[in-house]
């Protein structure tokens, strides 16, 4: 296995009102990788390309060593693919759905598959448009994972459930990356679940990415700092300063410690300063603040 999963490289993709890109991706095999950005961000725009659900307009997108145009056929057999918005209407009931679906896969784990079923609570016979919202999630999680693919691609996969049924999808997810062969890319903007659940992550707005790498490590990374300074003092040009508010003396900014951003405010006149820990979602709204 390529120790790879997806290589994307100079990926461009443009709409009339919005560009994805100039965009390098790097997920490691066996990573579970979490894309994150608000909605519009471009997330599911990259999922759909490697998917080959549209046509890039410039650089190169690769699957465990494959090209996305040239080994499309070859690829999709390796993926497994979730989300909301799939519609398995026209095949009527839950049987018939996953014995079409069971039919394109050689690789097919019918016992797999039979305890998928059970686990989920999901009923072989019932009508798909008697499905709720989160059982059309369930049926989705299902055929992906039944024939035990390489990479699982997860759209927004827990938008919209109930705890009781998130938990049941994720306690799945997990189960099936144990073995760290399998690696998952889950593009979501519920931050929370995104840093309970991954362990590598890219941080996308408006079809860039902003930060890349180990989750532990990128929160880790930054603190948010609170200081005094006097009158006429601004952090223009100081790397790894984001500032996020200020009144009369008192600012607030997010800081990069990897960029001695603390030490370089200290030089220019900052006193009185604390440094608080900060999670990814607090990471993620202060960095979009301030690219606003």
């Amino acid at each position: 296995m390529s120790e790879l999963a997806i290589e994307i490289r100079g990926l461009v993709k443009t709409f009339p009102s919005f560009q994805l890109g100039p965009l390098d991706l790097s997920v490691p095999s066996g990573a579970i990788y979490g894309l994150i950005g608000p909605n519009g961000a471009g997330k599911t725009t990259t999922i759909d390309l490697l998917l080959g659900m549209g046509r890039k307009n410039a650089g190169s997108m690769r699957v465990f060593g494959l090209d996305s145009e040239r080994d499309e056929v070859a690829i999709k057999k390796r993926i497994g693919y979730v989300s909301p918005d799939l519609s398995f209407l026209p095949w009527g009931r839950v049987r018939k759905l996953v014995n079409f679906v069971r039919s394109f896969y050689d690789d097919w784990d019918d016992q797999y598959c039979r305890f998928l079923i059970e686990r989920l609570k999901i009923d072989w016979n019932e009508r798909i448009s008697a499905l709720s919202f989160g059982n059309r999630v369930k049926v989705s999680l299902l055929l992906a994972l039944s024939h035990r693919p390489d990479l699982l691609l997860l759209d927004e996969p827990t938008a919209g459930l109930d705890a009781v049924s998130k938990q049941q999808i994720f306690s799945q997810l997990l189960s099936a990356v144990q073995d760290e062969q399998r690696t998952v890319l889950i593009a979501s903007h519920g931050l929370a679940d995104v840093e309970r659940f991954t362990d590598h992550l890219g941080m996308i707005k408006d079809g860039r990415l902003l930060l890349q790498g180990s989750t532990g490590e990128i929160v880790d990374r930054f603190r948010m700092v609170d200081f005094v300074a006097a009158a006429g003092f601004h952090p223009n040009g100081v790397p790894g300063v984001f500032v996020q508010s200020q009144k009369g003396e008192r600012w607030q900014a997010l800081v990069d410690m990897q960029a001695d951003a603390v030490e370089r405010l200290k030089a220019r006149g900052a006193r009185d300063v604390s440094l608080s820990p900060v999670t990814l979602e607090d990471l993620f709204i202060a960095l979009a603040k301030e690219e606003d």
